[in-house]
């Protein structure tokens, strides 16, 4: 195993920062949510769900293309009905690593087991605040009762929060709660909605937004568990600042994503009519080039992965440097920081 960003990184899955094959994609195993945060483009609850039939000859397809890591995706991935068989099917196939991100509000015990059971890797729940509001009802209150179902699970668990104006009053509590559960977490900041030519980050809120990653990187250097790379801070608070970064987007090479009707995406937010079926290797080659769209990117999944395979020694320099002065300050701090810390003593 080696280190890249907030996780380890199995050794297969090296060569995919050097090669030409592609590293992850994002299934989209239905489009469907039971919320409707006021960011998000990525439901439609009009979009039936797919068959498990058809789910899998996508699946069977994104892994002969080379990938190897399958994230499953929504709307909410756990309304689909065979979603158990989905992340069967999936583990079958090979794939390195199968990862979910969910709202968790359908997840309940014996579901948790049942994935555990087909072999799910990670789960990634996402809460945005304490307390629910009209732009997002993704609240801590609602889920907090099962984070503790984990304790025994294999399926490791991260909670992920979507920073933006209106989430900083209580973004930290989701943080600190999280750090006292002893759960990785971590919030980014808000992308915009190219899809509907949205401009979702408020210029107002950039110098808060820059505190709160900055107090998100200290407690990653005492140690804590912040689930985000320092690469991915970096690239983060130069978006903010509207620097420039060099780097050459992978959507559509190294990373792609596959819609609820077999659709290949470039990426969440740049989307094709055409179908996974038809995509050959060939097809993702093309795609390797800079995009008119990379400027301030917020699909930190695919900037991320960018960055790695642009600059690799400098990405993984970054990494190593920031796990040694972690190391210094674990050793000379007295004990846990919180974000409630940070923000009083400012």
């Amino acid at each position: 195993m080696t280190v890249i960003g907030e996780r380890m990184l199995d050794l297969r899955q090296v060569p995919r920062v050097f090669d030409t094959k592609p590293w992850a994609a994002h299934l989209y195993v239905t489009e469907q949510c039971n919320l409707d945060c006021h960011y998000c483009n990525e439901f439609n609850n009009s979009i039936p769900h797919p068959a498990l039939a058809d789910l899998e000859k996508w699946m069977d397809h994104i892994r002969k293309l080379g990938v190897m890591r399958l994230g499953l995706q929504g709307g909410e991935p756990l309304k689909h009905p065979d979603i158990v068989e989905v992340v069967r099917y999936a583990k079958s196939l090979g794939f390195c690593k199968v990862s979910m991100s969910t709202n968790g509000f359908l997840l309940n015990r014996q579901l948790l087991a049942d994935l555990e059971g087909a072999g799910l890797d990670d789960l990634q729940i996402s809460v945005d605040r304490m307390t629910p509001i009209a732009s997002t009802r993704k609240a801590m209150k609602s889920i907090v009762h099962k984070l503790d179902w984990f304790k025994d699970s294999k399926v490791k668990l991260n909670v992920s929060g979507v920073l933006f104006k209106e989430t900083l009053d209580e973004m930290g509590q989701v943080i600190d709660t999280c750090l006292d559960l002893g759960i990785p977490v971590h919030a980014r900041v808000v992308h915009d909605d190219l899809v509907h030519d949205r401009a979702l980050r408020d210029a107002s809120a950039s110098e808060p937004l820059l505190r709160f990653l900055e107090h998100q990187e200290k407690l990653k250097r005492s140690g804590e568990k912040i689930h985000s790379s320092w690469n991915l801070f970096a690239y983060q608070k130069k978006m903010l600042r509207q620097e420039p970064v060099e780097w050459t987007c992978i959507a559509g090479y190294k990373y792609f994503f596959v819609s609820s009707t077999g659709k290949f995406w470039l990426c969440s937010q740049v989307r094709t009519e055409r179908h996974i079926l038809e995509i050959t290797r060939e097809d993702l080659l093309g795609y390797n080039r800079k995009k008119d769209c990379q400027a301030r990117c917020g699909v930190y999944c695919t900037a991320q992965a960018s960055l790695a395979v642009s600059h690799p020694l400098q990405y993984a320099g970054r990494e190593v440097a920031g796990m040694l002065a972690s190391r210094v300050s674990r050793m000379r701090r007295g004990g846990h920081e919180r974000i409630r810390d940070l923000a009083f003593a400012q």
